[in-house]
């Protein structure tokens, strides 16, 4: 049995438990990007559960937003906002953590006039509903890692407890990770050591950012997604470099973004290991390594630990049951009915309500 309260996170910080509320997606901001009212209540809601909480993906420029009603710090008019965000989170109790995020080719298309959707290459993403983008010049790529940094300041003076660099879901920082996305023969593409300069070039900023404007406490950390189905696409090999990468820099965490928290490969037939074996192989140092999916009871939880997880991330089942923590430490049932008492914005509520098979997986809605 594992110890899941007052998790030592690092050398000055403890939490009060190793639940993380993983970063979903609200579509609820207000349509000039800021912090609506039913998100500042859903955030206090999990933050009075949570150890830590991740926001949803928070646009660093205009350029970067992916979706309608999609939160933002593009410029220092955005820090209220935020602050309102980072103090809704921390007064239950839990770390505030701003997702940082670019859509890149991934942004759906009409947002606003004059959009303009970019990426590494121009290639377009495997998605019916999308466009093909403008690749990025080296001069731009640079003014995205500022505009990163920018970001990461205002995060900072908003009161928040760390960022995080989102670097999976087919978004912009993964774009150039991957070779379906990123067909560059420069300095930022042409082989998996130079696809990896856009992402460690953020991360080393991130770093100097922290040491510019924060203090060690101010935590940084990374989300990847290990895999991808597109071929030519991202592999475990080209994820153990990364690993590899990033545990010898100076963050904080490394976050598996995965369907399954003992997901095996999606990619090879044969080693149907789960992925966080293989990857806990690698020489990772002392970085927490944050999984997620389908966590829904203590079992689960302990074998989650047991595996090589740190801390927990919870999704789909923090949606449902906003106490969802206090029921898996507990070893109670975790309501999986969305109904009226469900602290939940409402177009994430209407959303969910479209998402398929979640009758399959046990949860319903009661109208």
């Amino acid at each position: 049995m594992n110890n899941f309260k007052n998790y030592k996170f690092k050398e000055n910080i403890i939490i009060k438990n190793r639940f993380v509320l993983a970063p979903m997606t609200t579509y609820s901001g207000n349509p000039d990007l800021t912090l609506s009212d039913e998100e500042e209540k859903y955030y206090q809601a999990r933050g009075k559960e949570f150890g830590m909480v991740i926001t949803a993906a928070t646009a660093v420029s205009k350029q970067a937003q992916a979706f309608e009603n999609q939160i933002s710090i593009m410029n220092d008019d955005y820090i209220p906002s935020m602050a309102r965000l980072a103090k809704s989170i921390k007064l239950g109790g839990a770390l505030a953590i701003l997702q940082l995020h670019h859509g890149g080719r991934m942004n759906y298309p009409g947002l606003f006039e004059g959009q303009d959707i970019v990426s590494a290459s121009a290639i377009k993403a495997e998605r019916d509903y999308l466009l093909e983008p403008r690749a990025l010049t080296n001069d731009e790529v640079y003014g995205i890692i500022d505009d990163f940094r920018q970001a990461m300041i205002r995060a900072i003076k908003a009161g928040f407890d760390g960022i995080e660099l989102h670097g999976a879901n087919t978004y912009l920082i993964q774009q150039f990770f991957s070779p379906h996305s990123n067909r560059r023969t420069d300095e930022f593409g042409g082989s998996l050591e130079k696809r990896m300069t856009f992402p460690l070039a953020l991360v080393d900023m991130a770093i100097q950012t922290r040491k510019d404007y924060a203090n060690d406490d101010f935590i940084i950390g990374y989300r990847l997604s290990p895999e991808e189905y597109e071929n030519p696409g991202i592999n475990l090999d080209d994820t153990k470099v990364l690993v590899r990468n990033l545990s010898m820099k100076n963050i904080d965490y490394i976050h598996f973004s995965l369907g399954n928290y003992k997901q095996s490969s999606i990619r090879d037939e044969i080693n149907k290991k789960p992925i966080i074996e293989i990857l806990k192989k690698e020489n990772l140092g002392h970085k927490k390594l944050i999984g997620v999916g389908e966590i829904d009871n203590l079992d689960k939880a302990n074998h989650a630990i047991n595996l090589g997880f740190d801390l927990l991330a919870i999704g789909l089942q923090a949606l449902a049951d906003e106490n969802v923590v206090s029921h898996i430490i507990n070893n109670h049932p975790v309501k999986k009915v969305f109904d009226k008492n469900s602290i939940l914005p409402s177009n994430l509520y209407e959303r969910v309500k479209r998402w398929r098979n979640l009758s399959d997986r046990g949860f319903s809605f009661d109208q």
